[in-house]
């Protein structure tokens, strides 16, 4: 942590770290497999001072608002040293947005000069111009792009600002001068899962907080791999992070992650809980396929591994508590994790190298460890990679804290949990209606530990507040306190385990509550299901709106064209509702009122951009109002009684 770059701002980042990395690569850019163009910190930080010298020349105030719209690639992350640098302000989205979406951010955000990436997405923007009076200039990022007159392509404005420059123009390093941590560097808005979009000021402090105190180390000798949307606040503090520790990143996308995992070999990367869904499916999907020797050795492999790890969780505390150890319990049952530790050690180090190493080389070989954010990692999921030897960690946060809140290392994995606030975070945890505190609460046995409430935060990486929605502000951050809107507890390992979203409960007619996501993430687990979203609020009963896995269907024998022709067949409708019976049963933990009592299979998948978010989250209203008819149709006549 002592090597990397403290900064006042993001700018004065960017400077030292040209400054002192000089020559070495800070971003790559796939030309193609096993060649990469990359791009040192000294040229980036130099085009980015001609780019931010060209947008004053422009008209770009100082604060002023300039939109971001576009993905992963080396032309956005230029784009962001020249508004940083010229002492503007990104207003980020990536390309898949939505015409409302893009017609009420920039008018909202009050976008004058806006950097768009690809000729589609222009071709939006031109059609939508009568819609935005504001918006006065247009820059494309993609240099192999053709752009009509009166839009700007990226290298000219860089010319622009090269050549006044060159004749002894100052007017960026002046702005650099002049900001002030209080100062935003980003207004990002939300992807909108409750309603409407939000914009959210953070800062330059707020950015600076995380960068100093994210408790990972790394050097100029790693290597980043870049595959969550780059506008979305976790995977951009990664990027920052990885500037002022002197680490290339490499971009990569869902098509070229296979193979590029294996390439770059990877030491870091944020990551998301589908990422590893998809990736935990597919090791299964490859066992089940091969010879059966093979599929001994894999079984015989992991068994081992779940031992030896338990026992080892076991006797460093690192076992889940959600209730008070039991002393007794520890004195009997250590002898037979140390013995148990003893016997396996032996056949599991051969087992760990002959079978399991193979499967690691899938994720790269060399990662030193991967942050999954942006939604929970179902705990089967968690504790398979970890057992093998992935170290998956998870972290917490939202766009709202900059992002990171709380973060699971690997000295201190307590598999169900997200590990422990972050340094200068406060956290409480607070009674949904009498907003009394739980934890900390020295008046309550424990402190509060073990209590469910709602998640409150308190620190540096805490945004400035919504724009333009003072009351929004003034409902979220209470004296200084950010309701986060998410259910958690405090573990007796003083780690922080999520348990849902507030808004998301669903309250049943007989007064019951319940978390859907706990139900869905288990269902989502099924190779018969893609998405699956749990209803039911003021009903007798939950049901399920699913999205049936086609692939899934596909190799089990059924064959349909497209998911519109297999949600028609009762065979595939009559699969699902036996795999909801056997998964959400009693038996497994769950509550009688969770039993899911109706079942509705839909013939198109959820997308990003209109059913879910940039990090796969479900819009809930979204699909709500979507299908309003189906979901009645559950509630109005006898239901089918899959449970």
């Amino acid at each position: 942590m002592n090597n990397r770059i403290t900064a006042k701002n993001m700018a004065d980042l960017y400077r030292e770290a040209a400054n002192r990395y000089k020559s070495l690569p800070a971003f790559a850019t796939r030309k193609k497999e096993l060649e990469w163009d990359p791009v040192s910190f000294e040229e980036l930080y130099e085009r980015g001072l001609n780019l931010a010298t060209g947008l004053i020349e422009m008209g770009v105030e100082a604060r002023e608002h300039v939109g971001l719209f576009g993905d992963n690639r080396f032309e956005w992350i230029l784009a962001d040293y020249g508004v940083q640098l010229c002492g503007a302000v990104d207003v980020p989205r990536g390309r898949d947005i939505t015409d409302s979406e893009l017609i009420y951010i920039i008018n909202h955000a009050r976008i004058k000069v806006a950097f768009v990436e690809t000729k589609a997405l222009l071709d939006k923007f031109i059609e939508l111009r009568h819609d935005l009076p504001g918006l006065k200039e247009i820059i494309l990022l993609d240099p192999e792009a053709s752009a009509p007159d009166l839009v700007h392509k990226l290298d000219n404005v860089i010319q622009l600002g090269a050549a006044l420059r060159k004749h002894g123009d100052t007017r960026a390093e002046e702005r650099i001068a002049g900001i002030q941590p209080d100062d935003l560097f980003t207004l990002i808005y939300t992807s909108g899962t409750t309603g409407k979009p939000k914009g959210v000021m953070l800062t330059h402090a707020n950015m600076m907080s995380q960068v100093k105190v994210i408790p990972i180390d790394l050097n100029c000798t790693d290597r980043v791999l870049s595959i969550l949307p780059i506008w979305h606040i976790f995977e951009r503090v990664f990027e920052v992070f990885s500037i002022a520790c002197g680490v290339c990143t490499y971009y990569s996308n869902v098509r070229h992650l296979a193979d590029d995992l294996k390439n770059v070999e990877p030491t870091f990367m944020g990551s998301a809980p589908r990422l590893w869904e998809s990736l935990y499916q597919k090791i299964l999907k490859k066992v089940d396929k091969s010879h059966w020797m093979r599929q001994f050795l894999f079984h015989t492999a992991y068994f081992l591994s779940r031992q030896y790890m338990n026992s080892i969780y076991f006797l460093t505390g690192k076992e889940l508590k959600q209730e008070p150890a039991s002393k007794l319990k520890r004195i009997v049952l250590s002898p037979f994790h140390a013995v148990r530790w003893l016997l396996v050690l032996p056949v599991y180090g051969f087992f760990n190298v002959a079978v399991l190493e193979p499967v690691r080389l899938s994720a790269g070989g060399s990662l030193k460890a991967t942050i999954s954010g942006g939604g929970a990692l179902p705990e089967e999921i968690d504790r398979f990679f970890n057992y093998i030897g992935i170290p998956v960690l998870e972290g917490y946060g939202m766009t709202e804290t900059s992002p990171v809140i709380a973060v699971r290392l690997q000295d201190n994995i307590v598999i169900g949990t997200v590990g422990p606030p972050m340094e200068n975070t406060e956290l409480r945890i607070v009674d949904l209606e009498t907003r009394e505190v739980i934890y900390p609460n020295s008046n309550r046995p424990h402190k509060g530990r073990g209590v469910r409430g709602e998640i409150c935060v308190k620190g540096p990486q805490v945004m400035k507040g919504y724009y333009r929605e003072p009351d929004q502000t003034k409902k979220t951050i209470e004296a200084g306190w950010l309701r986060t809107g998410d259910l958690g507890m405090i573990t007796f390992n003083d780690c922080l385990k999520i348990l849902g979203r507030s808004k998301a409960t669903i309250v049943l007619s007989s007064g019951e509550n319940l978390e859907p996501e706990p139900i869905e993430m288990k269902l989502n687990q099924s190779p018969y299901i893609e998405h699956c979203m749990i209803v039911g609020q003021d009903r007798k009963y939950i049901s399920a709106l699913v999205v049936p896995n086609l692939e899934g269907f596909r190799d089990n024998g059924i064959s349909a064209g497209n998911l519109e022709e297999l949600a028609k067949k009762s065979e595939a409708k009559r699969i699902i509702q036996q795999e909801i019976k056997q998964v959400i049963s009693v038996s497994g933990g769950f509550k009688r009122f969770e039993m899911i009592q109706d079942v509705r299979l839909i013939p198109e998948n959820f997308t990003v951009g209109e059913e879910l978010t940039n990090l796969f989250k479900m819009k809930r209203h979204v699909i709500q109002d979507k299908y309003g008819d189906l979901i009645d149709e559950m509630y109005n006549g006898k239901p089918v009684g899959v449970a």
